[in-house]
């Protein structure tokens, strides 16, 4: 008891500082919101561009903190996710009442934040109990079929999962290498993001998409000829500078990895991957009714979805021998800063959400202008390129949510009408996470994974340098090619 009571004067001053920002904000935004606007729809046209700010805030956080104060954010990053999630919370319940603030948050939490972070404990769970053993050798046609599986892997598993299982195996084969650092930065680019495109298993925006009513198959459908092309050309590009590489090293030095074959375990948890996508499939088809928690209507096909997550992902972890974990280097710290920094986001772009609904009467009627060509047409390759910029330097998935509701937030019109502008969007957020190191979750844990092994990985700038030689050119041709519309 005693002990408990020593912190209070702490306590205290951490709890006036909370207030005194609090009260701020809530003098920030008094001016820009009306009573009626924290309602279950809305008005994103009353809402002024101070409720944008921290959106902007968590953004700038999850990209800039880990790079330059990576001690002080391994240990605090929940902390600062709840405090830009509190300058939207409570000046909202201050303004307009706890009720109203408290249905919001309901209705995100159920319909996008839980489906959306169970998704990614299961595929992370599951992926983390298939090992792949043994040695090759890295010779560039060895490298390239190994990239290539990868790139396939990200759309089945995700781009995180695909890149727990297929790193080591590429750094193993390329250890007797004395120049190795292309390997791992061309991984990133294909295995880590290119490669997730195809499905919404693939890589977190087109998740929410998918929760938003994209049907599963329609990035399989739209995206598979950019897909193709641009994993083609970046891959032949790795495969000429391999090979360029490897025959002027010659083999330096012996290979400090004995020569095993190839061995794939766990296939247990292959089986409950397959569960996951049938799990969503079936939540799409079936219409087994409806109840409403707190003003939000919850399907209950939906549910058992969520449902059948937890399942796999108790099932995957307690079925899984230890050592397969070993191997993978498994830990719930990602899956618990990730849930941590996805709620802070996932609360903060309500008031974005409902500002960019409003379109060109709303407080970004500039981005409008920008996405819309003279005769109110979608500028498609503008929407590839602002959703591939932001989604370069800050996280590529509530990125996707912007520009999905820039273009009109309706999934039923943007699959058919809009199906252009929504494949500029998903490849801009997917693609473009490849161009630097905090565009995408697995590129930094990659890089991690690489230095530990002894990869001497290219500083931040230095991975941009190499994005920006081999990328962005790609890119150029992958708008003029298919979105230049």
């Amino acid at each position: 008891m005693i002990e408990s009571q020593a912190p209070v004067p702490q306590l205290s001053r951490h709890n006036r500082k909370c207030r005194a920002l609090s009260v701020l904000a809530a003098l920030a935004l008094a001016t820009t919101l009306p009573s009626e606007a924290w309602a279950a729809e809305i008005d994103g046209a009353t809402l002024g561009l101070a409720w944008g700010l921290p959106f902007v805030g968590i953004l700038l956080s999850i990209a800039l903190f880990p790079l330059f104060a990576p001690h002080f954010w391994e240990h605090h990053h929940g902390k600062i996710a709840f405090v830009w999630a509190a300058l939207v919370t409570i000046p909202a319940a201050l303004l307009v009442g706890l009720t109203a603030t408290v249905h919001a948050l309901v209705h995100t939490a159920l319909l996008e934040y839980i489906p959306f972070i169970l998704l990614l404990l299961a595929l992370f769970t599951v992926a983390s109990g298939i090992v792949v053993s043994g040695n090759l050798h890295g010779a560039p046609i060895t490298n390239t079929v190994l990239l290539g599986i990868g790139t396939i892997l990200a759309s089945l598993i995700g781009t995180t999962g695909a890149s727990m299982v297929m790193i080591r195996p590429v750094l193993r084969a390329n250890d007797d290498r004395k120049h190795n650092v292309h390997v791992v930065v061309f991984f990133i680019f294909l295995v880590s993001n290119i490669g997730g495109s195809l499905t919404p298993l693939g890589d977190p925006p087109l998740f929410l998409g998918f929760l938003k009513g994209v049907d599963f198959f329609w990035t399989t459908q739209h995206l598979f000829p950019e897909t193709l092309f641009t994993a083609g050309v970046v891959l032949t590009a790795f495969f000429v500078l391999d090979t360029i590489v490897y025959r002027r090293e010659g083999h330096t030095r012996a290979d400090p990895t004995p020569d095993r074959p190839i061995r794939v375990t766990g296939g247990l948890n292959m089986l409950l991957g397959g569960v996951i996508i049938v799990a969503i499939l079936l939540s799409a088809k079936l219409q087994l009714g409806t109840f409403t928690v707190l003003g939000t209507e919850v399907a209950v096909q939906n549910l058992l979805r969520d449902a059948v997550m937890v399942v796999v992902t108790l099932v995957s972890f307690f079925t899984t021998p230890r050592r397969s974990h070993l191997a993978n280097g498994f830990s719930w710290s990602p899956i618990i800063e990730v849930a941590a920094l996805f709620a802070g986001i996932f609360v903060t772009i309500i008031p974005v959400l409902s500002m960019l609904r409003a379109g060109s009467a709303g407080a970004f009627a500039p981005l409008v202008a920008m996405v819309t060509n003279a005769d109110g047409s979608a500028n498609n390759a503008a929407y590839f390129w602002l959703t591939g910029a932001l989604s370069s330097f800050l996280d590529n998935a509530p990125t996707y949510l912007v520009f999905f509701e820039l273009a009109g937030g309706r999934a039923e019109v943007l699959m058919r009408e809009g199906a252009l502008t929504l494949a500029a969007i998903s490849a801009g957020a997917v693609f473009m996470g490849a161009n630097s190191y905090i565009g995408n979750a697995p590129n930094f844990m990659v890089y991690a994974i690489a230095r530990q092994q002894g990869v001497k990985m290219p500083s931040f700038f230095g991975y941009m340098l190499w994005s920006g030689c081999v990328l962005l050119p790609v890119f150029a041709l992958v708008t003029v090619i298919f979105f230049r519309a």
